[in-house]
């Protein structure tokens, strides 16, 4: 059997979202030709997300699969090669790196830069996908500002969920946070605030059965004690369903290489987006477990272009 040929870059970005194409922006400006793959979601996550408001530059607003082809359509304009596959292998042992794409392409990188993101967690609802972006969301900070005055709920009973709870008691006029335990894992500092909030009401001991509504969400299937003699069906009427039971950064093809930490997310040092190995870099959601906001994945994207370049000028001498 031939043996399979070996293609070779300079640049190799894995990871389409903001970071993957800000990224690609900055690194083929710098003539360096970078490749891209992207990934299981081309464009990432804020391709399913209807209306942006929060991403500079777009006072009117912008829906997030065209702001994923307009940052695609400027790293292409200035020599990226976007391309179609997911990184399902990689040997990053020594350098040059190598990389499989689809369990067959091989890749050879002088510099690899991770944009692979992280997943939202999700109940498994038939229905939660239906109404995505229709009233059912995974970031408050994205999409909270279109429930203002209205009903909405926040699955989960962490910090970030009442993180969430807070921010959205800011704009809607009530804030129902879901939670299947007698009690909250939040810290005590978080439990309180939500606790004595006006507009929050917390409902223990409760599971989603389903959603319901026309095109757009209407309200839960709840049921509160399931499975227990005291069991109780009924249905919630919300316009908003917040889902935050925490996110899967999808970095499982590095840890054999990268450390990460107790939640999967790359480790990076300390306001870099520099890995433990050299030129290879970690931007985006992938190593962000705090902000997970498309502005600050782009942000990162750029790091670690600038950073590709300086490594590159550093190994070439």
């Amino acid at each position: 059997m031939a043996e399979t040929e070996i293609e070779k870059t300079k640049c190799l970005i894995v990871g389409s979202g903001p970071a993957g194409y800000t990224a690609a922006i900055y690194t083929s400006r710098a003539n360096l030709s970078p490749v891209l793959y992207e990934g299981i979601q081309a464009g990432g996550q804020l391709t399913t997300t209807t209306e942006i408001e929060n991403f500079p530059g777009y006072a009117d607003g912008i829906d997030g699969f065209t702001l994923m082809e307009q940052l695609k359509k400027q790293a292409v304009k200035y020599g990226t090669e976007v391309r179609r596959g997911v990184v399902t292998a990689c040997n990053l042992s020594q350098t040059p790196y190598r990389v499989t794409i689809d369990g067959k392409k091989e890749m050879e990188t002088e510099t690899l830069v991770i944009c692979t993101g992280a997943t939202a967690k999700y109940l498994g609802l038939s229905d939660e996908r239906q109404f995505m972006g229709k009233g059912v969301s995974a970031c408050a900070t994205c999409d909270g500002f279109f429930y203002r005055k209205k009903d909405v709920a926040v699955v989960g009973g962490g910090d970030s969920a009442c993180e969430e709870a807070l921010y959205l008691a800011g704009l809607a006029r009530k804030v129902y946070m879901i939670v299947r335990k007698d009690y909250l894992r939040a810290s005590q500092i978080m439990q309180k605030r939500v606790l004595n909030h006006p507009k929050i009401e917390i409902l223990f001991n409760t599971n989603t059965r389903g959603l319901f509504g026309d095109d757009l969400l209407e309200g839960a299937h709840l049921v509160r004690y399931p499975g227990e003699a005291q069991e109780e069906k009924f249905d919630l009427a919300i316009d908003g369903f917040f889902l935050s039971i925490g996110h899967r950064p999808n970095s499982e093809v590095f840890k054999s290489y990268l450390p990460t930490d107790e939640n999967g997310y790359l480790l990076t040092q300390a306001g870099t987006p520099k890995t433990i190995l050299p030129g290879v870099f970690a931007a985006g959601d992938v190593a962000d477990p705090h902000y997970r906001q498309a502005i600050t994945a782009a942000a990162t994207g750029c790091m670690a272009a600038i950073e590709v370049e300086r490594y590159l000028n550093t190994v070439e001498k």
